[in-house]
């Protein structure tokens, strides 16, 4: 009976040594993570997000007291008159002319092309009327009002009539008037022509002595940079005291603008 007993227990106490070492050699087993746990180990670490063409373009902060950029347009009209030299009139001036070179003035100023774009001229007239021109021809460029080409006669060797036929506005230029032996007022520099081909000289017989102003002989003509009766450009000649040759009785000098008549 007493050996039952001891054999019992020692089979019991041999069943506790195996389950605990059963224990110990799986400890890993009992130590499993949570499912949390595991889930997170799991799943991969995403790498992180490529930066986008918005994150990457840098912004450009204004210096301090830096003008915001604004569309530009068409430069203002500008106009600078300054003295004149002799080599600047080799043609157009001579000794005996009826003005003085220290009395005549060159204009540089801007004015509105045909093309529709803004460029600069030059004009040479009488000191006393340059400030009427600049003021008369600074309302023709705010009207984007088109004038071919404006260069001094001398670009011309001061021949009238390449002037003309190149349909160049031009004022000073020391010769007599048409058909007359008399100096012109354009030999004084109080004399301009404006778009001569659009605005030609007509005689009294209807006749024009350039053909490619046949076509504007006749008024009123509706078409860019025509001088017509009663316009806003002959009126602007007539606010500062300037006649127009579209006036005259028998021929007719549409091109003509001059201070003091002829």
């Amino acid at each position: 009976m007493a050996r039952s007993k001891f054999t019992t227990r020692t089979r019991a106490a041999l069943a506790m040594t195996v389950g605990c070492l059963a224990v110990a050699s799986c400890g890993t087993a009992i130590s499993q993570p949570t499912s949390a746990q595991s889930t997170s180990a799991a799943r991969p670490t995403s790498p992180a997000p490529e930066p986008t063409a918005a994150t990457t373009t840098p912004t450009t902060t204004p210096e301090p007291g830096t003008a915001t950029p604004t569309p530009t347009g068409p430069p203002k009209f500008s106009a600078k008159i300054s003295p004149v030299i002799r080599q600047l009139l080799k043609y157009s001036w001579r000794p005996g002319c009826p003005v003085q070179l220290s009395d005549l003035r060159l204009i540089t100023m801007t004015y509105w092309g045909f093309d529709d774009k803004p460029h600069t001229g030059e004009l040479v007239v009488y000191k006393g009327v340059a400030d009427d021109i600049v003021s008369i021809f600074r309302r023709l460029y705010d009207w984007r009002w088109p004038i071919n080409k404006m260069e001094l006669v001398d670009v011309y060797k001061g021949d009238d009539f390449d002037s003309i036929e190149a349909n160049n506005t031009s004022a000073f230029n020391c010769r007599a008037a048409t058909g007359s032996s008399s100096w012109s007022q354009h030999a004084y520099g109080r004399a301009i022509d404006i778009n001569p081909r659009e605005n030609p000289y007509v005689s009294s017989n209807g006749s024009v002595a350039h053909s490619n102003a046949r076509r504007f002989a006749k008024r009123p003509v509706q078409a860019p940079g025509v001088i017509n009766p009663g316009d806003r450009v002959v009126k602007a000649f007539q606010a500062k005291g300037w006649e127009w040759g579209g006036y005259w009785s028998g021929i007719k000098d549409y091109q003509h603008f001059s201070k003091g008549g002829g």
